[in-house]
């Protein structure tokens, strides 16, 4: 394995270059001697590149980490250096995310993850700009242990590995709260800009047998060439059915010339508005309105149209005790249902009383908003206590009424 160090000899750009070692890898352990040197080799630099990362006993495969942080003599080492030089640009050699409590200090951080064999001369020619960073962070980076899917659930036992992040994983986690994260999935900066213009879908409605087209015009804006990954996200129409605010359904990495512009075409078929039904044990798309976006990450949207989708496949129903009036109110066979039942309720003398309670309530306590919301809600069983007289083998005729 080339080191960085071992590269930048053969880089005339970086010719310049000393070293300091600064810390020993180990174990988490300040040496004086080290930092102490490390600190005047970096105040005496133009730059000071600190290589940062997770040693085999903070992470490896084969165990679960206990924490995000990385070794404290690092961390100590950043704050040392930033005191005495202001041009500092961090490289991080890491399995997986980290906490940076220095993140917002550095002039620049170089994800390198675990990058292989010749990962060494890949950032030097980054560091030297003779190359154009153009990744993108397939996870997240949270601000804190605490802000993970699963922080409270999972790794509290020995006999059990509960996962009960269920669809809200990763981003889709961090975007469905809208919470701060120090790096969001996707996210990624390079040399030079990008700028999407002329966003369009082939048509303003679909049935789920269909598929729409997606294109997108990408310029490069800046004054050399690079890549980009061009993002598409779908958004979900709000129902009863739990899903994530956004997922990502395509994306394509392109690379662009400086002032070069190339127009992205996606195809979205059922599976990019759909979700795993367990009735049907099918991907199914909910009738609705979609967004279709492209974002520059997870977090930051930058163009988008709305589709409405027809849905062509029929949910089977199964109503019980627990069932809810308004699932029950907003499903026409069931009202077809219901209508005969509930006539024959709003004829009771109890109900009749309640009514004009509510129709002579001149304090406002009791409103029509009100009985809405508490009726959308409402399970069919609580009308044996909400309405005197209501017996509960006529709820269960209902019920069996429904699902025959």
């Amino acid at each position: 394995m080339e080191s960085a160090l071992e590269a930048v000899k053969t880089i005339p750009e970086l010719a310049n270059v000393t070293f300091a070692e600064g810390y020993q890898d180990e174990k988490d352990e300040v040496v004086k001697d080290l930092q102490d040197e490390a600190v005047r080799t970096a105040a005496d630099a133009d730059v000071a590149v600190l290589f940062l990362g997770l040693p085999d006993n903070f992470e490896s495969e084969g165990y679960d980490r206990k924490h995000m942080e990385l070794p404290n003599c690092q961390n100590e080492l950043v704050q040392k250096i930033l005191e005495v030089q202001k041009h500092v640009v961090v490289v991080l050699h890491n399995g997986s995310a980290v906490l940076m409590p220095w993140k917002d200090q550095v002039e620049g951080i170089l994800e390198a993850y675990l990058g292989g064999e010749a990962v060494g001369r890949a950032t030097a020619e980054i560091l030297a700009g003779k190359k154009n960073p153009c990744g993108r962070l397939a996870e997240t980076f949270p601000l804190r242990l605490e802000d993970t899917p699963c922080y409270l659930t999972y790794g509290k036992g020995f006999d059990n590995a509960d996962y009960q992040e269920g669809v809200f994983v990763g981003y889709r986690y961090y975007t469905s709260r809208k919470m701060k994260t120090a790096f969001p999935f996707g996210y990624g900066l390079s040399y030079t800009t990008f700028e999407y213009s002329d966003f369009q879908l082939d048509k303003k409605e679909m049935s789920d047998k269909d598929t729409l087209e997606v294109s997108v015009k990408v310029k490069n804006t800046g004054n050399r060439a690079g890549k980009t990954v061009v993002q598409l996200y779908v958004e979900a129409p709000e129902t009863e059915v739990i899903r994530p605010v956004r997922e990502l359904k395509g994306f394509e990495k392109i690379f662009l010339e400086a002032g070069e512009e190339k127009t992205v075409t996606f195809t979205l078929d059922e599976r990019a508005f759909a979700y795993w039904n367990t009735l049907i044990h099918d991907w199914y798309a909910e009738e609705g309105t979609y967004k279709v976006m492209i974002g520059e990450n997870a977090d930051q949207m930058c163009k988008g149209e709305e589709i409405t989708v027809h849905t062509t496949k029929e949910l089977p129903k199964t109503y019980s005790l627990n069932t809810c009036l308004g699932e029950l109110m907003r499903d026409p066979k069931a009202q077809a249902v219901m209508g005969p039942f509930m006539q024959g309720m709003a004829q009771n003398d109890a109900a009749k009383d309640m009514a004009e309670a509510q129709e002579n309530d001149t304090s406002g306590a009791v409103n029509q908003e009100m009985m809405a919301a508490m009726m959308e809600g409402m399970p069919l069983r609580q009308l044996l206590s909400f309405v005197p007289g209501i017996k509960r083998e006529m709820l269960e005729q209902m019920v069996d009424a429904l699902n025959a």
